[in-house]
């Protein structure tokens, strides 16, 4: 059985080789499933070879074989012309298959002790999308261990939903004077702003509205084990 991802790219490739007899290029099939890199697209087709959908064929460039043919069910939509994917004919969302991966931006580390420079990097981290809700989301690495009893430990991958608003306890991405990015815990203290760490050891720190701005909350951890 295919993922949805997986369906609609074998979907893809087979209305481009049927209405132009030319595969599509790794850049158009990126754009029109929605992907934020090549990367996730070698992967689909690497899953689709394993199961006998497709076959690359040797020595030629943007060269795919469609061995077997998917089954189009109404649940999913056929690939228009224009390649762009056609929503599902229903009012539901799509469900979120378990093993659909996304590529996060990696905007390097951030601080779950004092507040450290915040890194704009261009790395990207390969997450479960069942991990993430809707909205748009990017990965921060946590340094320190300010928020240990929240369960984030140094070295984790925070995924943030990009949000400029927070309600009372939420845990956001905190970027202080403009130039140092932590994470915290959200509360108000009077007509200031307290970021409340989440270690006994620790002390919260209060800042002025104005110092303070909002560039996400915690939608979800990633760890690795070594």
């Amino acid at each position: 059985m295919l993922t949805r991802k997986q369906h609609e790219l074998i979907c893809f490739i087979e209305d481009r080789l049927n209405n132009s007899g030319i595969s599509p290029s790794f850049e158009e099939m990126k754009e029109a499933l929605g992907l934020k890199s090549k990367s996730g697209v070698h992967r689909l087709i690497s899953a689709l070879e394993e199961r006998g959908f497709l076959r690359r064929l040797p020595n030629r460039a943007r060269a795919l074989e469609v061995v077997r043919a998917p089954e189009r069910g109404e649940e999913l939509a056929a690939v228009a012309p224009s390649n762009v994917i056609s929503m599902p004919r229903t009012h539901q969302p799509a469900p979120i298959v378990a093993n659909d991966v996304i590529d996060l931006p990696l905007h390097g580390r951030i601080a779950a002790g004092v507040p450290i420079e915040a890194f704009e990097d261009s790395q990207m981290l390969p997450v479960p999308a069942a991990l993430l809700g809707p909205g748009e989301h990017y990965a921060l690495e946590v340094s320190g261990d300010s928020m240990v009893e929240a369960g984030i430990l140094d070295g984790d991958f925070a995924l943030i939903q990009r949000s400029e608003t927070a309600r009372e306890g939420d845990i956001i991405v905190a970027l202080v004077d403009g130039q140092d990015a932590t994470l915290k815990y959200f509360h108000r203290s009077g007509h200031d702003i307290r970021l409340e760490p989440a270690n006994a050891r620790y002390e919260a720190q209060i800042f002025a509205p104005g110092r303070v701005i909002i560039q996400g909350k915690l939608a979800g951890l990633l760890r690795r084990y070594h």
